[in-house]
């Protein structure tokens, strides 16, 4: 047991019924219970939610009854919610922790187990270790609960709570609701069948809203918001006519957007465009932190805009720690998670989604104008990444080629090596990054570069390796 769990990332992921099993959980479930049961808000209780995978309701309510059998107070969402309402509401009930039944933009086939801190994000690494050793323990536990979910319902153990209504009600007061009312902004909201069903139309009047029903499969696709995911939203945005298409991921904390004609606008451009109008329009101050897979157009403006930048590995629990340590301004990374000062230390993608209407409402640009205005201004920067599946063999000998030394990439001289967080190669105008998934089998290929044509060279040769 203890070998098919493993905490990445961002939490413990595994194939339902293979490892991710009711038996698995309750374990995973019981280990957490007895980290928090030391915290100084225990009292307050812990927060649990879930996303629309398959038996994601059955988990959270397997854990939520584990949790309440150790004693622990329980706040559970009444339905689907999404990964910055658990965050939101852990802080806003002043709670020890969160939990949230999630395996976010992966496939269908797989769930998870995400754990957040009192501070409304990511749990930091050391909480996540703490919690490893107690899983030890627990391993050959034989989980006996002594009450049920219903009972300790009744006896108000665990109770029941709406988190959207309490979610929509905080972004209210957050995002310039009015000014985008009054913009007439047309939009179009793609839920990828994840948890933001139905959120966004109670913010802001919606055009066209699609894959915005209840479907544990997600309809075949990967519920990720990247552009070969999002063919259908670049059709509706077109033929309906809208100014801007928002789509957020399984669990609604990664954002993707589409402009007026529907051509896919990435995490790095909106983290730039968030930045250019926060420092510029509304004079606010802070710091910046990235990830260190996210463009360096981010490293041109904080240079310009004399702010401090800080550069993590990939991972979010690495930039929230920085928003609760720091004055942090926008934290980003470069799979479309992004957080901004103000609200939680967590991405949060219908929050972002709405400042970007803010912004073109304010600024009285098209998102396509927007985007233009920063290429003119730091120069054009284009980014792909390549998610390339294969076997333990097939990884350790590219992860091996990359730690003995490549010397060049399509005719370019590698300049600098970074080992921060796999192997980042800087060559002029332009860098790969390569690194094992921390949540899936298979290596992540990055690349950045002053042209297409020069980007799909350095991408190529990355993979050649």
């Amino acid at each position: 047991m203890s070998t098919q769990i493993k905490f990445g990332t961002d939490g413990w992921r595994g194939l339902i019924a293979a490892d991710f099993t009711f038996e698995n959980v309750s374990k995973v479930a019981l280990a957490t219970a007895n980290y928090f049961k030391r915290h100084k808000k225990i009292k307050n209780g812990i927060v649990v939610g879930y996303d629309s995978r398959f038996l994601s309701k059955e988990f959270a309510e397997a854990t939520a009854t584990v949790l309440a059998n150790r004693g622990i107070k329980v706040i559970i969402s009444e339905r689907m919610s999404s990964t910055p309402m658990v965050s939101l509401l852990t802080r806003k009930f002043k709670a020890a922790g969160g939990v949230i039944i999630t395996a976010s933009h992966n496939p269908a086939r797989y769930n998870g187990f995400k754990i957040k801190g009192d501070f409304g994000g990511p749990a930091h690494p050391e909480m996540i270790e703490k919690v490893e050793r107690e899983l030890k323990k627990v391993k050959n536990t034989k989980i006996k609960s002594k009450k049920g979910f219903e009972q300790l319902v009744e006896k108000g153990v665990i109770k029941k709570m709406d988190f959207t209504a309490a979610y929509v009600e905080d972004l209210r007061t957050k995002a310039n609701v009015p000014l985008i009312e009054s913009s007439s902004i047309r939009i179009a909201y793609d839920a990828m069948y994840g948890s933001g069903q139905g959120v966004f139309a109670q913010l802001v009047p919606v055009r066209a809203e699609i894959r915005n029903s209840f479907n544990p499969s997600f309809g075949g696709a990967h519920p990720e918001p990247l552009p070969q995911n999002l063919k259908e939203l670049s059709s509706v945005v077109v033929w309906k006519g809208c100014d801007i298409g928002i789509a957020t991921d399984g669990d609604a904390d990664r954002v993707g957007a589409l402009d007026e004609r529907g051509d896919f606008v990435d995490s790095h451009r909106i983290f730039a465009v968030l930045l250019k109008y926060f420092i510029e329009e509304k004079k606010l101050t802070g710091e910046i932190a990235k990830s260190l897979s996210v463009s360096h157009m981010i490293n041109k403006m904080c240079a310009k805009y004399g702010l401090k930048l800080h550069e993590t590995p990939v991972g979010f629990k690495y930039l929230c720690r920085l928003m609760t340590e720091r004055d942090i301004l926008i934290g980003g990374e470069e799979s479309g998670g992004l957080g901004v000062k103000g609200h939680i230390p967590e991405r949060d993608g219908i929050y972002v989604g709405l400042l970007l209407c803010e912004i073109m409402a304010a600024r009285k640009r098209k998102l396509s104008e927007l985007v233009e205005e920063l290429m003119i201004e730091f120069g054009w920067h284009h980014f792909n990444r390549i998610d390339a599946q294969m076997t333990e063999k097939e990884k350790r000998r590219i992860l091996a080629a990359y730690k003995k030394g490549v010397k060049s990439l399509a005719g370019q001289a590698v300049r600098n090596v970074e080992t921060t967080d796999g192997y980042k190669l800087f060559v002029d105008n332009g860098w790969v990054l390569v690194r094992a998934s921390g949540t899936e089998p298979l290596i992540r290929f990055y690349a950045e570069a002053d042209s297409v044509i020069r980007l799909d060279a350095l991408m190529k040769a990355a993979v050649s390796v």
